[in-house]
């Protein structure tokens, strides 16, 4: 690789560095506890939420840097909906889930018409939705916790997937779909690129290529592995990774997708080439409540209940998750995979200091500190371009 190649590739992948040096620093630090099987699979149990809404608030920091106040008041919303649905009506789990979903569409609808068709700035909308919803979420709840949740509820979230080959010390469902998702993964890449050199489209070093290859094969294969010798596959992963790879797809080869990139490059541009930009922040605002609506789910179930404080501070999370992922704070650049990267790197973070025993403040502290590193890597980074 040329002295050009590998620093396009160290900019590209600096969070993903930034992450293994992060994780090797708390193993240093906890003695290996942070990559104990229990504490990688109460990673994705703790921060799902977060990789759920990070996939929602990356289309509207997409189109110009917005971003949606609401998320965590709307998580609470929706589950004060669900919990009331179900425990204090009595009706059934499905009819609970239809409920929530609407919810979330509902006020995605609110706030988009007031973003995209009135134009008031996305942050006052959402600003105000944030009091709307969570001082409505207390309406419902009357101040009171619902509890508990149904167990055919909690199996759709809050349980582990049966292993059928029915490992006893290790789950060998979890290796097994461990090894498919890396053949498939070696496949897609090596089948990507030989389509994009027969098209003509240049390639990245065959070195580089390969390396990223390996390397992401075995951070697979390891991450399962750990899922393995403690409970195996959480449903909750089989929900984000659904949602990772439906909005990758989405952002990557729809119309729609490449309308979000669009709109955040260039508004004026995107409109005079006859894309309806109206549509385009509509869509975002729909889809991010949608999402707070899926991870309201989840967080209910994980919490078995359905309490006026659910959801608090999760909007500052995924916001940082997405500008620390890579997500521009001008619009028009970031990825899922970049994202989730992003929110991992916020688990690690927060697991990684609460097994050191640091105190939440200075928790907070550190995560601030990390979130204004990578968005003025990212505006340092535009500047040495321009």
């Amino acid at each position: 690789m040329s002295k050009v190649q590998v620093q396009e590739a160290l900019k590209k992948y600096t969070m993903v560095i930034v992450l293994v040096l992060v994780i090797a620093f708390f193993a240093w630090q906890t003695q290996g506890r942070v990559l104990l099987p229990q504490n990688v699979n109460n990673l994705i149990s703790q921060n799902a939420y977060v990789f759920i809404l990070a996939a929602g608030m990356l289309l509207c920091i997409l189109t110009g840097g917005n971003i949606d106040l609401s998320v965590g008041s709307v998580v609470c919303f929706v589950g004060a909906v669900g919990g009331t649905i179900m425990v204090s009506w009595g009706l059934p789990v499905p009819v609970a889930i239809l409920g929530m979903v609407i919810t979330g569409l509902v006020i995605g609808a609110w706030q988009g018409f007031w973003i995209a068709f009135v134009r008031i700035p996305p942050f006052i909308v959402t600003l105000a939705g944030m009091l709307i919803f969570r001082g409505g979420a207390n309406v419902i709840l009357g101040g009171r916790t619902i509890a508990p949740m149904p167990d055919s509820y909690l199996a759709l979230f809050n349980t582990w997937v049966v292993d059928v080959f029915g490992g006893t010390n290790l789950n060998i469902l979890s290796i097994v779909v461990g090894i498919i998702a890396v053949l498939i993964f070696v496949f897609m890449s090596i089948r990507g690129r030989i389509v994009r050199a027969k098209k003509g489209y240049e390639n990245s070093g065959a070195i580089g290529f390969w390396v990223k290859l390996v390397l992401i094969s075995a951070a697979i294969l390891i991450f399962m592995f750990r899922l393995a010798q403690f409970r195996g596959i959480p449903m909750v992963l089989i929900w984000v990774v659904v949602i990772i790879l439906v909005y990758t797809y989405i952002t990557n080869k729809t119309t729609v997708g490449r309308h979000f990139y669009a709109v955040g490059g260039n508004e004026k541009a995107a409109a005079l080439s006859g894309i309806n930009t109206n549509k385009v922040y509509f869509i975002a605002y729909v889809n991010m409540s949608f999402l707070a609506a899926i991870a309201g789910m989840a967080f209910t179930a994980r919490l078995n209940s359905a309490n006026p404080t659910m959801g608090t501070g999760f909007e500052l999370d995924t916001i940082a998750a997405c500008f620390i992922g890579g997500a521009s704070a001008y619009g028009g650049i970031g990825t899922v995979p970049g994202v989730m990267v992003g929110a991992i790197l916020m688990g690690v973070i927060n697991q990684g200091m609460s097994i050191m025993g640091v105190d939440a403040n200075w928790q907070q502290v550190v995560k601030g500190a990390v979130l204004l590193a990578a968005v003025i890597f990212d505006v340092v980074s535009k500047k040495k371009s321009a």
